[in-house]
């Protein structure tokens, strides 16, 4: 099943790979984009407003699932790399039934502190109800969410990339024509759109399960064995990837607040665009990252060097393309993206674009930091991994966003350039200082962590 990933033209694997994971992951996009386009142009810069505060959620719901998926499908490649395969389907036990766990346990947290919650995320009075309307039928269906990604990351390594693609591609297209249809045919407005997003989420979780009837499927349930020590491995792999991804929930959050102290109320109209933005570009560079783990973490079990280093030529290169698309992407027609996603007022096509050409010198790093800490776990280097991951996702986050507004109000939009150039230099080294095959502490299988 995967003899390709030991065997098969690398250019071509990471190629066939990148093509089905960019395509998942626009179409994930394309589920936020619509939304926002809808809400937004249905009901104004309040709808684009509310789903800046709900984008923390996402973050939250889909981190879960590349905790346990990541974490347990670099572990699966390794042991199938190695020939071990009760080993690997171990892993996918362990990390199934801790994804079911936190799942059922976020659940719990959303629906019992709903509004709780949206006011940490920056909701006001104004944007409160708007928030908790289009999540109403979202509630339902939670724990798909974190199981999309813990999936599509098994999949992957399991050399089922093009169901994983289907899949998504299956719920994406649902929830355009069914945005479009619930939210102004129905007249149904952002509780329409939020109505397409949880049908569409169902539809996809649907799709990834016809892997588990295919002939040649590895991921089965098997007994367990030393469950404490499969389930830290997991965790301790999938960390790095997880922080990534909670990242930008944490930054929107940060961000949210400190509009609310320093500037004025359509700045978050104007974060709102910008997020969506971020979030394809990072959605992208996921696509580089979990590629490249799918090859790296089988053919480092197998212990074919030359491999990983190809797979990783390939990757870097990709992820620093991605980075200046975006960024002259959005230096080129800042207002483009706000008259797409709302109906602004004069106020907003005048702050939008000096907002956005500052935020966007931050996409010339973004990928190929995010693609840095995936390639890290894949070669069993997690400490490294999750030392960036924090210090981009936590430290340097909160230090730039909460202290340079302090200095002058506008700064605040320079601060991801801060951020994710001083991750760049350190991702540099990580990558150019640290051989593949050199193992250190962070090595589970060394360490007995």
């Amino acid at each position: 099943m995967n003899g390709n990933l030991l065997d098969g033209n690398i250019k071509h694997l990471f190629s066939k790979f990148l093509l089905a994971t960019l395509g998942s992951s626009m179409v994930t996009c394309i589920y936020a984009i619509v939304d926002c386009v809808c809400i937004g142009q249905y009901q104004g810069p309040d709808g684009t407003a509310a789903l800046a505060i709900v984008m923390p959620l996402w973050t939250i719901l889909y981190s879960i699932g590349l905790l346990t998926g990541i974490g347990g499908a670099t572990l699966f490649g390794n042991a199938i790399g190695k020939g071990q395969i009760e080993e690997a389907k171990k892993s996918f036990t362990v990390s199934f039934f801790i994804t079911l766990l936190i799942a059922f346990i976020s659940w719990l947290l959303i629906v019992l502190f709903e509004d709780p919650l949206l006011r940490l995320f920056g909701a006001d009075e104004q944007i409160l109800p708007l928030a908790k309307r289009y999540l109403l039928p979202i509630k339902f269906v939670v724990p798909f969410y974190p199981f999309t990604q813990f999936l599509g990351a098994y999949l992957r390594t399991d050399n089922d990339p093009v169901l994983t693609s289907a899949a998504v591609l299956a719920g994406g297209v649902f929830n355009i024509f069914g945005d479009i249809f619930f939210t102004f045919t129905l007249d149904l407005g952002i509780f329409g759109a939020g109505l397409a997003t949880a049908l569409g989420i169902v539809i996809t979780m649907l799709v990834l399960l016809i892997h588990f009837f295919k002939k040649n499927n590895q991921l089965k349930l098997v007994k367990p064995t030393a469950l404490w020590h499969h389930t830290k491995q997991i965790i301790y792999i999938g960390f790095g990837a997880f922080v990534l991804d909670i990242s930008i929930g944490i930054i929107t959050i940060l961000f949210n607040n400190q509009l609310k102290l320093y500037l004025a109320p359509e700045y978050l109209a104007i974060f709102g665009v910008i997020i969506q933005i971020s979030t394809v570009v990072q959605s992208n560079a996921y696509a580089v990252g979990q590629s490249g783990q799918a090859i790296i973490s089988v053919n480092y079990g197998a212990k074919n060097e030359k491999r990983v280093r190809q797979t990783l030529k390939y990757a870097v290169v990709t992820s620093l393309i991605l980075g200046l698309f975006w960024c002259l992407l959005t230096l080129a027609i800042p207002n483009v993206f706000i008259r797409l996603f709302m109906k602004p007022n004069d106020f907003i096509l005048n702050a939008a674009p000096k907002v956005m050409r500052i935020y966007a010198i931050s996409y010339l790093f973004l990928p190929f930091n995010i693609f840095t800490a995936y390639y890290l776990q894949s070669v069993m280097k997690a400490n490294q991994a999750i030392v960036l991951s924090l210090l981009r996702g936590i430290v340097f986050s909160s230090l730039f966003i909460c202290l340079l507004p302090f200095l002058d109000s506008f700064l605040l939009w320079s601060a991801m350039i801060f951020v994710e150039g001083l991750v760049f230099i350190l991702s540099a080294l990580c990558i150019w200082k640290k051989k593949p095959f050199h193992r250190d502490r962070s090595e589970v299988g060394k360490t007995g962590v």
